[in-house]
């Protein structure tokens, strides 16, 4: 029998999610949450496993121990090992203390030579002017050295020098004849002077074997040493032009300054050259002229 009361239609459920439900959805779908979640998380989660397995010190060590291996394994093929040193430009003695600076152990991987630090400590050897340094290939250490030329002989307190044209010191000197075809310069600063040294002596040339040398005095100003202890002081500037004009009166045959039994002949000042006589020279020439005298008198 039919009920007489009519039933309300059950209710149908809402499908919208709440509020909140709707927000955390629209939170998930913004750009950084889903890249956080689709990268961040994975690697956090990578990163935080990968930690755990490395902190322990037997894994550091067995790693380390591991890419060593690789590394030596690369470094020591035959391709990569220098087996000997060649240097070109250097004299006997020059390429014996460059290879004793460098007691190198053959053969020896190219990875561990420091090409730019041996070139800088060969290039600091004070007889080379500069080097350069490279691997050739048949593991050859090549050393190309441009030795520094000595011009000259300086003569100084702490002994015989020989120098290149920039004063630099080249190497010392046992003696005066180690090295007869180089002109000799002594005194203080005599090496800052070298360019001006070798102009006088060219200048000094037709003085041949009786040139001794060439002294700085004062660090200023030099003398031309001459056998039977002659001096030509120069002045301190326009020295050459003032050698020219003794070697000019050296030259003149009714002059020959420099043959006359004189000492020093100075010409340090250009307007008043002086010329100071031999002590016995100077007692002839006061007799003769007590004599002139004595006879004018009668």
């Amino acid at each position: 029998m039919r009920s007489l009361i009519r039933r309300a239609p059950p209710a149908k459920s809402d499908p919208a999610p709440s509020r909140w439900a709707w927000r955390i959805q629209r939170w998930m779908l913004t750009p950084g949450i889903r890249f956080a979640l689709r990268a961040g998380v994975p690697f956090c989660l990578t990163l935080g496993l990968g930690t755990l397995y490395l902190g322990q010190p037997e894994r550091q060590a067995a790693i380390q121990a591991m890419v060593a291996d690789a590394r030596a394994s690369i470094e020591t093929r035959p391709e990569f090992m220098v087996n000997l040193m060649a240097i070109d430009g250097a004299k006997d003695e020059l390429a014996s203390y460059i290879r004793d600076s460098f007691p190198l152990d053959f053969p020896v991987s190219s990875f561990d030579l420091d090409l730019d630090a041996m070139r800088a400590q060969i290039s600091g050897i004070s007889a080379v002017k500069s080097a350069s340094v490279r691997i050739k290939p048949g593991g050859v250490l090549h050393v190309d050295v441009t030795p520094r030329q000595a011009v000259a002989l300086w003569r100084s307190e702490a002994g015989l020098t020989l120098v290149d044209e920039s004063g630099v010191h080249v190497a010392m000197a046992t003696s005066r004849y180690a090295r007869p075809d180089l002109p000799l310069i002594a005194g203080e600063g005599a090496n800052a002077a070298v360019a001006e040294a070798l102009d006088l002596m060219d200048a000094a040339a037709p003085l041949g074997d009786r040139l001794r040398g060439l002294v700085r005095m004062g660090a200023r100003r030099w003398d031309v040493v001459l056998d039977r202890d002659q001096r030509i002081l120069l002045p301190e500037d326009g020295a050459l032009r003032a050698l020219e004009r003794v070697i000019a009166l050296e030259n003149a045959p009714e002059l020959r300054v420099l043959s006359r039994d004189v000492t020093t002949v100075d010409m340090r000042l250009s307007t008043r050259p002086t010329i100071r006589m031999t002590q016995i020279a100077a007692e002839e020439r006061a007799a003769k002229q007590a004599a002139f005298r004595a006879k004018t008198n009668e």
